[in-house]
């Protein structure tokens, strides 16, 4: 596994790098679950998307933005309507392809029990395709995703193969989508802020126990040091106080 200090050496480059996508920041709906990751000793984003419905051609000669050969006619990370489909459809050269793409999220983990807890918060919140992957140098990664998309090719060639109608459906579609999308991401915020605050609370939990045994087990020595001291007690019997002695220290244990 990866050692505390590489983790903070990558965790302190990695999100004092530039934002190369394509947006070039974080999307609003998942900023506050994204800066609760941050702001842990634990993990850190690497990589995300709040969810998005988009019209790409794959076949584009045209000066749109491209993207692993691909032009981008329309996209929102918002609830669409059918006018801005069609709009953008209009543009298609080639393939054109109507998607929703649902929240994703990739999180650098400090280590195997840290990816373990934010894993059992995602399936939990709905997104049950997440998984673990773990790097030949022990870097752990894990990925929040969901299987509810929606692909549908809309043209070929250039020509539309479906109507508006279809069009209008499809959108429809996609809002319920987007809607119970933004249910999940809302549900696995949440789900992240307990589970960050129960462990926390654990760990003060586990440092005040500790605390506490090793009070527990100077006091009795004190004491007995102290009886032997003013009773002087004969050394036949030592024995016999030496196991009194380690009785009392099992209750407190």
């Amino acid at each position: 596994m990866e050692d505390k200090h590489a983790f903070t050496q990558c965790k302190t480059s990695c999100l004092s790098r530039v934002d190369f996508s394509r947006k070039g920041s974080i999307d609003e709906d998942i900023y506050p679950v994204v800066s609760l990751l941050n702001n842990s000793s634990n993990y850190f984003t690497t990589s995300s998307c709040s969810g998005r419905i988009i019209v790409i051609d794959g076949f584009s000669d045209t000066s749109e933005i491209q993207k692993q050969n691909c032009s981008w006619l329309f996209v929102t990370h918002q609830k669409c309507n059918e006018e801005d489909v069609i709009l953008g459809l209009q543009k298609a050269k080639g393939t054109a392809v109507f998607k929703f793409e649902p929240f994703v999220l990739h999180v650098q983990c400090k280590d195997i029990e840290s990816a373990r807890l934010l894993l059992s918060v995602a399936v939990h919140a709905g997104f049950r395709n997440s998984g673990v992957s773990i790097g030949k140098r022990g870097k752990v990664i894990l990925a929040v995703r969901s299987t509810h998309g929606l692909e549908v090719p809309l043209s070929l060639m250039g020509e539309v193969l479906v109507n508006e109608n279809y069009i209008h459906f499809l959108v429809q579609i996609a809002n319920q989508k987007m809607t119970e999308n933004l249910h999940r991401i809302k549900r696995f915020h949440d789900g992240v802020q307990a589970a960050l605050q129960t462990d926390e609370s654990s760990c003060i939990t586990k440092v005040s126990d500790s605390n506490k045994k090793m009070v527990c087990n100077r006091a009795p020595r004190r004491t007995q040091d102290s009886a032997m001291e003013e009773k002087q007690i004969p050394s036949n019997q030592l024995s016999d106080s030496e196991d009194y002695f380690e009785a009392g220290l099992a209750m407190f244990s």
